[in-house]
This record gives structure tokens, sequence and C-alpha cells, in this order.
């Protein structure tokens, strides 16, 4: 409560230190240090310059956050050239240590060991050339040629899957099949050109078993796997994996048969027991077995056949056809003959591999550690070949690269999982050295997710997993914090590749596989904020070491300052534009809440202790504030109000509290001094700009250059304060009455310089030219009026009033209005005697040509006609007014109009008054000249309006030459109406007042008057009472011409007699019905050594008394009650009528009226 009287108290006295425009009527006089004194010199060119350079800054300081928008939408799109993206430096530790020559020479064997012992058939993107693959990889590794490399072992990978649409042999429709699978040894060619003719069936490989030195030679048993029966079914589903050992991975073929198993010991059974075979013997045995229970082309036997396995198909695949990669697809099933009927297709997995590679490297590490390396030479390799934006790099080998690549992880066995992790490690740890394309890391990661098995990623493959994610993490947030540098705006390439690596980490971390191995990192999202965090920390820090706002003066300072909060401000706007969306989109982290909050918190620190010297230094009686000083605080204040700004992008509840929320209290007292600057600066510019007007209109307007330059000022310094935008609106009261107060006294200035300029020009001009001027002059005074008109809205005063009201009551919201409309007020009142000046000036040049027109006028012979009198001043008003028309805005043309129609209201008036008693065609034709100037200023209702015209001077001119056209006893009886109006009004005086009874005898035409006492008459004798009398008579006299004056007896000594005394007079209805018809009271003091003296008179209209129905004209008048009349005492000669009938000399009625009348006044002046 007393914080809400104390600013009451200091905005009453505000009010009360306003300065009323109103006693500026007459300048003031000047004094030396004034800004707006005037001198007649030029004022020196550099004040002029400077104020005109004081504006043109103020007005880019406003367009300041216009301008950084600009300069934002420029610098994205200059960035959107193919401009490479800065180097994205980082920590030193995530740089992993070159490989050594000892480790290089390995991996070449290895390489080359891989090269040498490739299996399969090639695919399209794979090299066939030994050549092309050994000349690649001496360029890899950097190596001379290598002579010997030794044979490596292989193995089969089958897996058998399931079959379909397969051949019922069973009478229930189905089968129950089960695969027989081994490994055929290499073949001759002429065995080659026989498996051509026929198909091999592990029955015929009896006689196979003759011709080999040893069963091992024919059909190793660990050659030999069976599945298991699937009872009933012609699509079975085995699911079942075997690995063979391969002697010739050129020669060799893998064959399967389908059987249908028939009895309790079958050829199934037989199979599965070889394994438990120990020598050649029992092997023997049960191959023998085999064949006989084989039926020759699937057909029935009888005998001992009769429950032996049924043929469903078989599949031949010579290993050397097998791809590189492996087999995933159906075989169809083929006969043993061409006399064999199967059917269906069977789904196999096949894969080659080496089971034991004899090289260093294999022999201490282990297949993903080794593929690891290797690919990281050959990417290595790769990526410094790259030409062409090598920053944005896919990832891509080159075929001999992919295929060494390919015949390694088919030779060691990774799955496509283990082959994706290794591809992860490798390029995410050479990113950290060699930029690559951060979508090719965005793919690899959504490989791994979509291979995830976490069974398949145990140990250190876990382990080394689980580092890279933590490592390329910690990267990844190393870029974030100096993300500034590295992903500027200005390059559309750098924005790119940020998108991507932050969609690339908020991928990573909802991935399983990240989940699974990294079960502590789930709050990634906290580490991108803290990142965020220090990033506009350092950057601030940063800027303060660039601009050092700390060094130099307390102005020096401040400027550094704006510099810092600019720099702030445009990096700001950068995170609302650009990278939110992108940290939103990819990471759900509100990025530009983060940083505003950071940085508004610095800028807030470093901006309070600035100004808090600023404040401390201005408090001193010595200091004054300069205005490069003013400009700089402004500055400082528009460059933190557009950082405030921003607060609106904020979410609510982050908006509330904020370092900046009340930052203008630190620029109160500079504000005020701000003020007085621009005050100073606007007079200076107004006073420059009347110097330098030549009072020529500015294209098609009617104002001159000055009303354009004082207008554009009074623009800007509006907009000055509508960008301060005060938020704290009652604390802005006084400044908007500060400011309401300047444009006010600066208007009237402005439009008393305009007229003095005008007055001074008026030398030697010709009446035309001069008076375009004068319009061009009371049109700027009028243009700047109605400018500063809406003041109430530019200013916002209705605000000021509600904030006002609710601080300290209604009484501070009629202060508000009373001190800001009373400034407007006094202004206007002040701008109109400008203009009315003026518009003096322009009838005063009008004088001479007016009064000669009058006269001709009034000397124009009766022999002539009115119109040819006329017409001469009807035509100068016409030239006149064209002039006025072209010239002037429709205000100033009224108010011009209108003072033309009073000036020749009074010339007229004057000719007159000055010619009374002359003929009545006189005042005739100055009838006529008056209608004809009425309905010319009329103009058909364009121009005056007929009631503001038959106002004030018309009347009493009307009156003056429509009394002149009247005959002398008309002028009489209109002089008794006056009277009788005039009795009408009278309610108390101080002459007294007499008591009478009147009451008229219609049959009789009588009238009975009773005059019954008077009280309070004035003294007129020495001892202070009188001897009063009473004069009765019927007025005018000509209209009762036998009537005669009939008196009272004199009572002595008294100032209230009573008289109780009948008088009777003979009336008429045609004499009574006269308005002006009325009987006279005239109270006179008896004086026996002198003249009587006029102590006061009253009237009484006969229509009171007379006319029929009134109470006093019937029988029963004599009971009325009697009526009160007031005297009065005025002087005749005081009215118009008297000196008019004075003025006719050679008319005796008029003469003897006045007569009478001045014996009367003569007796007053002699008291």
């Amino acid at each position: 409560m007393t914080a809400l009287l104390d600013l009451k108290s200091s905005v009453l006295r505000q009010v009360q230190r306003s300065q009323s425009l109103r006693s500026r009527r007459e300048p003031p006089t000047p004094t030396p240090g004034s800004p707006l004194t005037h001198s007649p010199d030029p004022l020196p060119r550099r004040i002029s310059e400077e104020s005109a350079e004081f504006f043109e800054r103020m007005n880019a300081v406003l367009q300041k956050q216009e301008n950084m928008l600009r300069a934002a939408q420029a610098e994205c799109q200059r960035g959107a050239c193919t401009v490479p993206p800065p180097q994205e430096h980082v920590d030193q530790a995530f740089i992993a240590d070159r490989i050594s020559r000892t480790e290089l020479d390995l991996l070449y064997e290895e390489a080359v060991y891989t090269v040498v012992n490739r299996v399969g058939v090639h695919s399209a993107e794979h090299v066939k050339s030994d050549e092309e693959l050994f000349t690649y990889m001496l360029k890899v590794f950097d190596m001379g040629e290598e002579e010997h490399i030794n044979r490596a072992s292989f193995s089969l990978r089958v897996s058998v899957l399931k079959a379909k649409s397969l051949m019922a042999k069973d009478a229930n429709g189905y089968s129950d099949p089960y695969c027989m699978l081994g490994i055929l040894v290499g073949q001759s060619p002429r065995e080659v050109e026989e498996k051509k003719e026929r198909k091999f069936s592990f029955r015929k490989r009896k006689e196979k078993l003759e011709k080999r030195s040893s069963t091992k030679e024919v059909l190793p048993a660990r050659c030999i796997h069976v599945t298991e029966v699937k009872p009933e079914t012609l699509n079975p589903v085995w699911d079942e994996h075997f690995v063979f050992e391969i002697d010739d991975a050129h020669n060799d073929l893998l064959h399967l048969d389908i059987w249908d198993h028939d009895d309790d010991v079958s050829v199934a059974e037989a199979c599965k027991k070889l394994n438990e075979v120990s020598g050649l013997r029992g092997m023997g045995r049960y191959f023998k077995q085999i064949a006989k229970s084989m039926r020759a082309d699937g057909s029935a036997s009888s005998g001992s056949e009769d429950n032996a396995d049924d043929f469903l198909g078989c599949i031949n695949i010579p290993l050397n056809e097998i791809p590189v990669v492996g087999y995933d697809t159906w075989f169809k099933l083929e006969p043993r003959s061409s006399a064999s009927k199967v059917q269906g297709e069977c789904h196999l997995m096949l894969k080659l591999f080496t089971n034991q590679r004899d090289t260093t490297l294999s022999k201490k590490d282990s297949n993903v550690s080794i593929h690891k390396k290797l690919l990281s030479q050959i990417v290595e390799y790769e990526h410094a070949n790259v030409k062409k934006e090598p920053y944005n790099w896919n990832g891509q080998v080159g075929p001999p690269g992919w295929t060494v690549l390919t015949h390694h992880a088919v030779q060691t066995d990774l799955s496509p999982l283990q082959q994706a992790i290794i591809r992860w490690q490798c390029y995410s740890s050479h990113h950290r050295t060699q930029r690559v394309c951060y979508s090719l890391l965005l793919r690899l990661l959504r490989t791994i997710d979509a291979d995830w098995d976490p069974p398949a990623v145990r140990g250190d493959l876990e382990r080394q997993l689980s580092d890279s994610f933590r490592l390329y993490t910690e990267h990844c947030l190393c870029l974030m914090k100096n993300m500034r540098q590295v992903f500027p705006c200005t390059s559309a390439a750098a924005i790119t590749r940020y998108e991507l690596m932050l969609r690339g980490i908020g991928y990573m971390q909802n991935m399983r596989a990240f989940k699974t191995v990294c079960p502590l990192r789930n709050e990634l999202h906290l580490d991108i904020t803290t990142a965020v965090k220090k990033g506009a920390t350092e950057w601030y820090e940063s800027l303060i070491a660039r601009y050092k706002p700390e060094d130099g003066t307390l102005e020096e300072q401040l400027k550094k300052l704006v510099q810092v909060v600019d720099a702030v401000v445009a990096d700001i706007q950068r995170a609302q534009k650009i990278y939110n969306k992108l940290f939103y989109s990819a990471v759900k982290v509100d990025f530009f809440s983060i940083s505003y909050r950071q940085l508004e918190k610095q800028v807030a620190d470093d901006v309070n202790v600035a100004m808090e010297r600023v404040c401390g230094t201005l408090e001193q009686e010595s200091s004054k504030l300069t205005q490069t000083m003013g400009e700089t605080i402004f500055e400082l204040f528009m460059s933190l109000k557009i950082l405030k700004g921003f607060r609106e992008f904020l979410p609510l509840k982050d908006a509330k509290m904020l370092a900046l929320t009340v930052f203008h209290n630190w620029f109160k007292s500079s504000i005020h001094k701000w003020l007085q600057i621009i005050h100073d600066r606007s007079c200076d510019r107004i006073r420059k700009a009347v110097e330098t007007d030549q009072l020529e209109p500015v294209q098609e307007a009617k104002h001159s250059s000055s009303a354009v330059e004082v207008a554009t000022c009074f623009s800007q310094v509006r907009e000055i304060w509508l960008q301060l935008a005060w938020p704290d609106s009652a604390g802005a009261f006084i400044f908007v009455t500060r400011l309401t107060d300047n444009f006010c006294s600066e208007a009237v200035c402005y439009s008393e310089m305009i007229t003095r300029k005008i007055e001074r020009n008026q030398l030697g001009r010709d009446n035309k030219s001069f008076t375009v001027q004068l319009c061009i002059a009371l049109n700027n005074t009028e243009h700047v009026r109605v400018f500063l008109g809406r003041l109430p809205q530019d200013l916002d005063w209705q605000g000021v009033e509600r904030a006002m009201e609710e601080s300290c009551g209604a009484e501070g919201k009629d202060q508000v209005y009373k001190a800001l409309n009373g400034q407007l007020f006094n202004m206007d009142l002040d701008l109109q005697r400008e203009a009315k000046r003026l518009i003096t000036l322009l009838t005063d040049k009008m004088l001479p040509e007016l009064r000669r027109y009058i006269q001709h006028i009034s000397l124009s012979p009766d022999s002539i006609n009115n119109d040819d009198a006329v017409s001469p001043l009807m035509k100068y008003l016409q030239d006149t007014m064209s002039i006025l028309t072209e010239n002037l805005v429709k205000e100033n043309l009224t108010r011009a109009l209108q003072s033309m129609w009073e000036l020749l209201l009074r010339m007229i008036l004057d000719a007159v008054t000055e010619n009374r008693g002359v003929q009545v065609e006189f005042y005739n034709r100055f009838q006529y000249t008056v209608e004809a100037a009425l309905q010319f200023f009329h103009a058909k209702g364009e121009g005056l309006s007929l009631e503001d015209m038959k106002s004030g001077d018309y009347k009493v001119l009307d009156e003056e030459l429509r009394l002149n056209k009247c005959s002398s006893f008309e002028l009489i009886e209109q002089y008794y109406l006056e009277k009788i109006s005039h009795q009408k009004t009278l309610k108390h005086t101080r002459f007294g007042r007499i008591s009478v009874k009147c009451y008229y005898d219609a049959p009789e035409q009588r009238l009975t008057v009773e005059i019954l006492h008077a009280a309070d008459i004035i003294a007129l004798d020495a001892n202070g009472l009188s001897d009063p009398f009473v004069i009765v008579e019927l007025c005018p006299h000509h209209l009762f011409p036998m009537a005669k004056s009939q008196r009272t007896q004199v009572k002595l000594k008294t100032l209230h007699p009573v008289f109780d005394e009948l008088f009777y007079f003979h009336v008429s209805p045609e004499q009574y019905r006269h308005r002006f018809a009325c009987l006279t009271f005239t109270v006179m003091d008896y004086d026996w050594l002198s003249t009587n003296d006029f102590a006061g008179e009253a009237m009484a209209p006969l229509s009171d008394f007379c006319w029929p129905g009134r109470p006093n004209a019937s029988p029963a008048g004599k009971s009325v009650q009697p009526v009160i009349l007031h005297l009065s005492r005025s002087k005749p000669s005081e009215k118009p009528i008297m000196r008019m009938l004075e003025a006719r000399i050679g008319d005796r009625e008029a003469q003897e009226f006045v007569r009478r009348l001045k014996e009367i006044e003569k007796s007053m002046e002699e008291e």
C-alpha cells in the first residue's frame, strides 16, 4: 500500500510540474540555452547535421530486429550453396592410435590368404581377377609381393529347413519323409560325364566300394547325416543344421536324398549307426545293409524288400557353384533316372567357410577382431582416395575391397549381425578422425537393430559394441557442445549433417542393442541437455573474451555490451528458427528453451552490473548524459527488449521467472535524460526544417516540407516510445506525460516559427504569392495539429489510465485524464491562436481592397441597380476564394472564410453606423450586399453553414439595417418593445419596486390603474430619503395622442411610499392590441428648488390587462391580485435606437422623443 501511495504522489507531482501550454500564448522570453531560441542567423550547419544523423541512427536501432531477421534469412540462403562444412574438431582422446608396420604385414598376410582360398560363385560386384585383387592389396597395405601362401581347409554348413509338395507314398495319402545327405568326393572328368547320364544314389555306392582302395575314399562316415522323420506330411519342416568337412571345395559336391520311412529298421537307422562303428569292417557291413534296403527305381519288391523305404527325390549341388555369400533358396527335387517319378522342392541354406586358417593373426586373434582390422585398413585407404566431398563419403568401398571383405567374412564364418557390428565399430571409429556421411552411420545402426539377436552377442563383442556406442555418444555430445562452430547456419551442408547426426543418436538411444549393451545410458536426453548448456556457456564466454566489455570507458563498455547482446540475439534467433526443429524432431530435446534460459541469465547478470555503474555515475551532480551515451543506452535497451521478446516461444511455465523480466527498471533514470536529448534534437531538427522551408507545396499535398519533416520527426519519436514498450504502464505515465509535453511544446514553437517566417516574408511580395505562402503556413500548422490529435491512440492513454486506476484508484485515473488531455487542449488552443494570427495577416492584407469596395457601394448613386454596385466586391471575393480554395485544406478554408465573413460584416456595420439618418435606399443596398455575401460564403452548402454565419455580428448588422429602414414611429415602437421585454426579465433590482392593480372595462373602453404603494425606493435627497411620486402614462404617445400623463401625490421623506390612488384612461381595442402599447410608471423624487430627480421606471404591456379572456378584463377585475413591477434605471443613449432617432434631425417626432429621454438621463447624471 505504501508503494502505491508513493507512486501516486510521484505521478501527482509530475502533473503539477508539467508546464501548461496556455502560458505560452505569448512567446516566452528566449534564453541562450533554450533549444528553441530563435535566432535570425542560421544555426551552425554542424548542429543540424548532427540532428539528422541522430535520427538516422535511431531509425537504424528501431529497425534492428527486422534487419537481424533479414540477415538471418540471407545467412541461410548463402548457406544453400555447396560450401563445405567446417572441420569437426574433437577431443584428441577420441582419436585411435595408427596401425604399426608389423600389424600391416599381418593384415596383408590375412588378406592374401583370403584371396588365395576364396571359393564359391562370384557375384557381379566381386572381382574375379587375382592380379587385380593382389594389386589392390599392395596399395591398401603398402606392401611388396608375397610368394608363398598356404591353402586353407574348408567346411560346409548345411541347414535343411523344409520341403513342400512331396509325392505321397503311403496308403493314407501322405509320406513320412526324412533326408539323408553327404559329401561326394571330387570326381574325374569321365565320372563327370557319367553323372550327366544317370543320377547318384546311395544304393549304387556298393559298386564304388569295390573300386576304391578303402571305404573312406568312397563315402566317409563323417560325410553322411540324416534328419528326423516327419510323419504323415507332404510339407515337412525339419530346421536341422549340419557341418561337413571339405577335402576339395572346387570338385566335391553335396548330395541329398529324401525318403519315405516304411519299416522299423531302414536306411535312416543304418546311417545313424555308422557313427557308432569303429573300424572299416563294421562300416562296410552297414553299407551292404543300406544297399540291400534300396528298391530299384523306387518300385516295390517282393520278399525281404517289402518294408524298404521309398525314394522321394534327390538334390546334387557342386560346391564350386555355391555363391561366396552362400545359398538360401529352394531346390527342385530330381529323379535318380528318367524312369523315376518325383515332385516337390526342398529349402536349403548352404555356406562355405574355413575351419582352420593358417595365418599368424588367426592363431592369436579372433575372427571378429581380424575382420575389423582388415575393414579399418580398407576404409582408411578408400576414404583417402575420395576426391569430391570427402566429408560426405557414404562408406562405399571399391569392388576389390568388397571382394576381399566378403570372402573373409564367409571364410571366417561371420554372421550378418557380427558383420553389421564390425562395420558400425569401424566406421564410427573412423568418423572420429575422418568425417563420413551421417546417413551411413544411421544406416549401419538400423542394420544392427534389424538383425539384433542378444544371445549371439556376448563377451568381447558385447563389450566392444558398448564401447563403440559410448565413444560415438561422447563424440556427438562434444560436437553438440561446439555446434556453433562445427554446424553453422551459413552452411547448408553442415545443417544437413547436424540433422543426420541428431537423428542417428536419437535412433541409437531407442535401439534394442543400445538398451541391452548400455543399460545405464538410457537417459541420453539429460546428457544432451548438459552438452547444450555447456556449449552455450562456453560460447558466451568466448563472446566476452572477444569483445572485452569490462575494458575502456563506461560508454565503450556499454557499446561492447550491445555487441554481445546482439550476438546473443542472433544466436537465439538461429536456435529458434533452425536448431530447435532439428533437436526436437530427432531427440525430443527443447534446444531453444535450454539455450535461451542459459544465455538470458548470463546476459542479464552482465548488463545489470553495467547499468548499476551507469546509474551511479548519472546520480552525481556534475555528471550529464551525453548524446552518444544516451544513444548507446537506448540501443542496449532495444537489444535487451528483442532478446526478452523471444520468451514468447518458451513453454508457459518457463516464461514466468526470467532474469530479464524487469530489466526496464535498470534504465529508469537513464530514460528520463534520454527523452530530454530526444527533445533537444527534435527542436534543432524542427528549427532547421523551418529555415530551409521554401513554403512550396510538396507533391500533391497542400503543406510544405517543414510540416512533413515535423510530422516525420514526431513519428520517429513516437516510434521510439512504442519500441521501448515500457511494460510498467503505471510507471510509464511519467514518461507519457513528458513525451506529450514535448510534442505539444515542439508543435507550438513550430507554429510560432512558421508564423514569424511568414511575417518576415510579407514585405516586398505581391498579394497573391503572399496569400499562397500564408495558406501553406496555415496548412502546415493544421497538419501538425491533426497529427498530434492522434496522440491518445498512439501513446495508449487509455492503457495508462487503466494502469493508474489499478495502482492508485479512480483518483489516479482522473489525474491521468486531466493532465494528458489538459496538455493536448492547451496545445490545440495555442495552435489555433497561431492559425488565427496567420489568418489575421491574410485579412489585414484584404482590408484596403474591402474598404474600397464597400465605399464604392456606399457612394453608389441610387440610379444604378444593386447588382452593379455590389459586383466589384463580389468579384474580389470570388478571386480571393479561388486562391484560398486551391491552396487551403478544408479546415483552414473554413476558418479563413469565417474570418473573412466576420471582417466583411464588421466593415459593413461600420459603414452603416457612420451613415445613420440617410435615405432608406442606402440601407436597402447594404441589406442586399449582406444577403449576396451570405449566399456567396454559404456556396450552396459547400461553404459556411447558415447557422454559423447568422450569429454574432450578423445579428447586430441585420438589426442595424432593419432599424435604419424603419420610420421614427416604428423605431419608437421598437424601443418600447425592448423595454417591455427587458421588464419581463427583471426579478429583483436595487432601485425598488412598485405595486399596481390594473383592470379594463371593455364596454366602457376604460382602463383603471390603481397605484397602491412602492418599496425600497433609492434615496435621492441629502437626508438619505426621497420625496417620491409616480407619473403614469400610456405609451407610445403617437398611439395615444389624446391620453394625458397623470401623477400621484408626493409622499415626503420616505423610501416606502403608500399611494392608494386611482387613475382612468380611455383605451380602445385598436390601441391595446399593439404589442408595444404599454403603461409607463415613472418614479420621481420631488425637489421644490430644482428639477425633479429620476428614481426609476417600470413598464406593463396593455395586453396583460385589456385583452379579452384576461382576468383583468372581466367584471371581477377589481378583485385580482396586485402586480409587482421592479424598477430600472437604464441610460437611453446606450440604445442604438436612440442614436438612430437622434441622427434624424429633420424629424420632429424623433427629436421630441429623444429630448424627453435625454432629460431623464440628464437628471441621472446630476445625481
